[in-house]
C-alpha cells in the first residue's frame, strides 16, 4: 500500500468517475486504474461498485477511504508544517460561504486580508450548506464560512459572531409604525422567503413558528437573493426578515424601512468550519483573526441567548 494509491482512491471517491480522476490526479487511466486494483488485491476487498456509473464505494470500501482520508491529509501536514517554516503563509485558500453572508461579509476583511498575505491565492464559491460540508469532505474546499450550529460530527465548528434578525418593512405595513416588532406580531401571510436549500429560510420559519411557507394571494415570489427580497417589499408589499448584516451599509431613505426585534432579539451564529482532519492551520488562523478584525464589536461580545437553530 503506498501513498499514492491512497490518493488515487480519494480522487476516484470524489469524482466518482476513473477518467476524471485520472486527469486530476495527472495520469493516464489505465495507470490508475491498475494502482487501484493493486490495492484491492493487496487488502483483500473490493472498494468500488464498478458496475455502476457513476462508480460509488461498497459498504467497506466507504470505512477504507475515510481512513485514507486521515491518513493523507497527516501526510500532507508534514509537509505544511515544513512549508510554513520555509516560506511562511502561502499557497492556496478556498473558501465556501452561503449566499445570505457572501455579499455582506466577504467585502469587510478580504482586501485586508490579501494585503497581509500576498502569498496566499483566494478562491471564494458561494454555495448553500449542504454543498460547503460535501465539499469540505472531499478536500474541494479548505474552509467554510456559515451559520451553525450544525448535526455533522465530520465538521469542526469555529464560532466567529452572533448576527441579529430584523425586520424590513414596506411603509404601508401595519407594523411600520413600531419601532421594534416581536415573532408573534407578524402575519405570516405577507411574508417573503428565501428559497428552498437556504438554512435562512428554515430560521425565518422558526421564528414565526411556522412549518410552512406563507401563500400570497396575488403573488407568490420565493427568491434565491436577500437583495431581491427587500426589492420586492420595497415594489410590491408585506415584509422580510434579514440578516444584520446585510443592513447596515443601506442609505438612510432605506434604513427607515428596518426593524430591530424587541430583547432578546433572534440571532444567527455565523462560524469558520472545518473538516476534522483539516490542513492549512495557520492559513486559517489568519483568515479567523482578519475577519474578527474587521467585524463590528457589538456582534463580536453579544450574548447569545436566543440563537436560532437549523432543522
Amino acid at each position: 500500500m503506498t501513498l499514492t494509491q491512497l490518493e488515487y482512491l480519494l480522487a476516484v471517491d470524489t469524482y466518482r468517475h476513473f477518467a476524471t480522476a485520472a486527469e486530476h490526479c495527472f495520469v493516464t487511466q489505465p495507470t490508475l486504474s491498475m494502482q487501484l486494483q493493486k490495492l484491492e488485491d493487496e487488502l483483500g476487498v473490493q472498494l468500488f461498485d464498478r458496475s455502476r456509473v457513476p462508480v460509488r464505494p461498497t459498504e467497506l470500501g466507504k470505512d477504507v477511504i475515510e481512513q485514507a482520508r486521515v491518513t493523507v491529509s497527516e501526510f500532507k501536514k508534514i509537509q505544511e508544517i515544513v512549508q510554513a517554516q520555509r516560506t511562511g503563509i502561502t499557497g492556496e485558500l478556498r473558501i465556501g460561504v452561503i449566499p445570505t453572508l457572501a455579499p455582506y461579509l466577504i467585502p469587510l476583511f478580504i482586501t485586508d486580508f490579501i494585503q497581509k498575505y500576498p502569498k496566499v491565492h483566494v478562491v471564494v464559491q458561494e454555495l448553500v450548506t449542504d454543498s460547503i460540508i460535501e465539499k469540505l469532505r472531499l478536500e474541494m474546499l479548505d474552509v467554510g464560512l456559515l451559520v451553525t450550529p450544525l448535526q455533522e460530527k465530520t465538521i469542526v465548528e469555529i464560532p466567529l459572531f452572533y448576527e441579529a434578525f430584523v425586520g424590513y418593512l414596506h411603509p404601508k405595513h401595519p407594523l411600520f409604525s413600531e419601532q421594534e416588532i416581536t415573532p408573534g406580531s407578524i402575519d405570516n401571510e405577507d411574508l417573503w422567503l428565501m428559497n428552498e436549500g437556504h438554512c435562512f429560510r428554515s430560521q425565518v420559519l422558526q421564528i414565526c413558528n411556522r412549518t410552512k411557507p406563507p401563500k400570497n394571494v396575488h403573488l407568490d415570489y420565493e427568491s434565491g437573493s436577500l437583495e431581491t427580497l427587500k426589492r420586492i417589499v420595497e415594489t410590491q408589499s408585506g415584509m422580510t426578515l434579514l440578516p444584520e448584516l446585510s443592513v447596515m451599509d443601506l442609505p438612510e431613505d432605506k434604513k427607515l424601512l428596518v426593524r430591530p426585534f424587541t430583547d432578546p432579539a433572534p440571532l444567527r451564529e455565523v462560524s469558520l468550519v472545518v473538516h476534522k482532519s483539516f490542513l492549512k492551520k495557520r492559513m486559517i488562523e489568519a483568515l479567523r483573526e482578519t475577519i474578527l478584525a474587521h467585524i463590528p464589536t457589538d456582534l463580536k461580545t453579544r450574548n447569545p441567548v436566543r440563537v436560532v437553530k437549523i432543522k
